[in-house]
């Protein structure tokens, strides 16, 4: 049982090597750029063992979407949870995700857009796990938004999901203009400001939102 258990933990952590160079790897070259024996090349194993670990190039890919998506959570999700829900927690998702893109967790910015670009006309496998993440992830925000407008934080808001969209094209924008342009925060600072002025004419509070960092504190 020992030797059963100490292999299982080694197949583990050569899983968990594997797939953080994949989808490095992939938000830069795509899904479809991923190949088993440079893989392995890049870990330091061999191509008949990175292949025993997934079985084919199509497990592969969907197992690096599905390692990306506890990146995410564990990245934007779980911290904006330590804010009250509704408008603060809206706040901090909208930065947690600009900082995620901003950061690059993954080189190649966030790794779904990258996803979705490469795979939204390619019905499949991949298209249908890459569709259910971020339908997840939209589902999440929609939610938000629709807890701050049941708590009247949002008074001038009658869509939540017209709003997610809104921000999601600006997260967007800001990821592509980053990436194109070699970095910098001037695109992430445009989503800021965009996103503050937009919740701020729905009726939010600015204090809030200063709070979140979305907008700085008046000076003085």
């Amino acid at each position: 049982m020992d030797v059963i258990d100490g292999r299982r933990l080694r197949g583990d952590e050569s899983r968990r090597t594997v797939l953080e160079r994949a989808m490095d790897v992939a938000s830069v070259h795509g899904l479809g750029g991923l190949s088993l024996g440079t893989l392995a090349a890049d870990v330091g194993a061999s191509k008949s063992g990175v292949a025993a670990l997934f079985g084919s190039k199509e497990r592969l890919q969907v197992a690096v979407v599905q390692a990306a998506r506890e990146v995410f959570l564990e990245t934007v999700i779980e911290p904006a949870r330590s804010q009250p829900r509704g408008l603060p927690r809206l706040a901090a998702l909208v930065m947690r995700w600009l900082a995620y893109s901003k950061n690059r967790v993954f080189t190649g910015g966030c790794f779904f857009l990258a996803a979705a670009t490469e795979f939204d006309s390619k019905p499949g496998v991949i298209r249908d796990a890459i569709a259910e993440q971020l339908d997840e992830w939209d589902g999440y925000l929609v939610a938000t938004i629709g807890y701050a407008m049941r708590q009247g934080e949002l008074p001038l808001l009658d869509d939540a999901e017209q709003l997610a969209f809104e921000l999601r094209a600006l997260e967007e924008q800001a990821n592509s203009r980053s990436l194109l342009r070699g970095g910098g925060d001037e695109p992430y600072r445009r989503a800021r400001r965009a996103t503050t002025d937009r919740l701020l004419s729905l009726g939010a509070d600015p204090t809030v939102l200063e709070a979140s960092g979305l907008v700085p504190a008046p000076a003085g």
